[in-house]
């Protein structure tokens, strides 16, 4: 189903933030075109040292605010693309380079999903297939924001989609919920195409077959161990936000790593007993069984798409003593076998 325009469902969008990797592209698009960060600040009643050095974080309404006085003050109608134009694969940080280890661009975009909040709190992208299409959404927790938020983003994924795949990718088709009397000519330049404006979702339409194409260069090897990371900043940030069920996801990868994830450690890991844990759990609607099923389930899917990992290999890494122990679980979850997963997937 393609995600609405409206309002994205969000832990606190009021007290979203981007990080200032995020930031960079947007100051170094004013820059180019004549505009210091220093004005930049000063155009939003921030401080005019605010911007530069670049600050660890900044509010996610002051990021929205920037990109208008960029565009007001540089007088760029396309202001937004040409941020998004900027981004690098530091930009997105650690998540950036989880990207940069997967096998292919189905996992890339599924680690996209989960890691984008790591990066910014401004939206949250969503991947659904219709027959041969894939459609990629984002969805703005500012909805109220100018046009120049959702074309940044857009323009990003373009840029950084190509850089990935060592050639421009293309799109069958870009819808975007605003409206824009901006001149045709760039768009088609930054995005490959003229968006169909005034739709009801930010949708890119494309071929599904580009999901199972390799990233080049990519070195899968990395992959756990950067996962490993984004995964501990995911737990910070919830157990800052106060999520039970995020700090616990977080610890039992920690914890699986090392070839364990049992209550009792995973309490203990938190600073509370496994009784105050399980109580925990149970208020928020879930138990620890639950969450490890999830949390190794999704890891099993990642494992299997790197075919130089066996069955055996897989199941030690879950924290399993027995592959039948894993095969038996995974087709619980699944409905069918690893291997057969794995053939269905992988292409054989």
């Amino acid at each position: 189903m393609t995600p609405s325009c409206s309002i994205a469902p969000s832990a606190a969008p009021d007290r979203g933030r981007v990080t200032g990797a995020y930031l960079q592209p947007l100051i170094e698009a004013a820059r180019a075109r004549g505009v210091d960060a220093a004005q930049l600040a000063q155009a939003v009643g921030l401080a005019p040292a605010a911007l530069w050095p670049l600050p660890e974080s900044l509010a996610a309404r002051d990021y929205i605010a920037l990109l208008d006085a960029g565009a007001r003050l540089t007088g760029d109608l396309h202001f937004g693309l040409h941020v998004g134009e900027r981004v690098r694969p530091a930009t997105f940080s650690v998540y950036g380079l989880v990207l940069m280890a997967c096998r292919d661009f189905g996992q890339a975009l599924e680690q996209t999903q989960r890691y984008e909040q790591l990066a910014h709190d401004l939206g949250r992208s969503h991947l659904t297939l219709e027959g041969a299409d894939a459609l990629y959404g984002w969805t703005s927790h500012y909805p109220a924001a100018s046009r120049h938020l959702v074309e940044s983003v857009f323009a990003g994924i373009r840029v950084f989609g190509s850089w990935l795949a060592g050639q421009p990718l293309g799109s069958r088709q870009i819808a975007l919920c605003h409206h824009s009397d901006a001149p045709a000519d760039e768009y088609v330049r930054v995005l490959g195409m003229l968006p169909r404006f005034g739709a009801s979702a930010n949708v890119a339409r494309f071929d599904a077959a580009l999901l199972a194409a390799p990233v080049p260069n990519a070195d899968p090897s990395l992959y756990p161990v950067l996962r490993q990371h984004a995964e501990r900043l995911l737990g910070e940030r919830g157990a800052e936000g106060g999520s039970i069920l995020v700090q616990v996801r977080a610890a039992v990868v920690r914890q699986l790593a090392r070839c364990q994830a049992r209550l009792p450690s995973v309490a203990q890991e938190l600073g509370m007993s496994a009784r105050t844990l399980q109580r925990k759990l149970a208020d928020a609607g879930a138990s620890f069984q639950q969450v490890l099923d999830g949390v190794r389930y999704e890891l099993a899917r990642d494992y299997l798409r790197q075919r130089d990992l066996g069955l055996v290999d897989i199941a030690f890494l879950l924290g399993y003593q027995e592959q039948s122990a894993f095969t038996h679980a995974f087709r619980e979850w699944s409905g069918v076998n690893p291997g057969a997963w794995r053939e269905r997937e992988c292409g054989g």
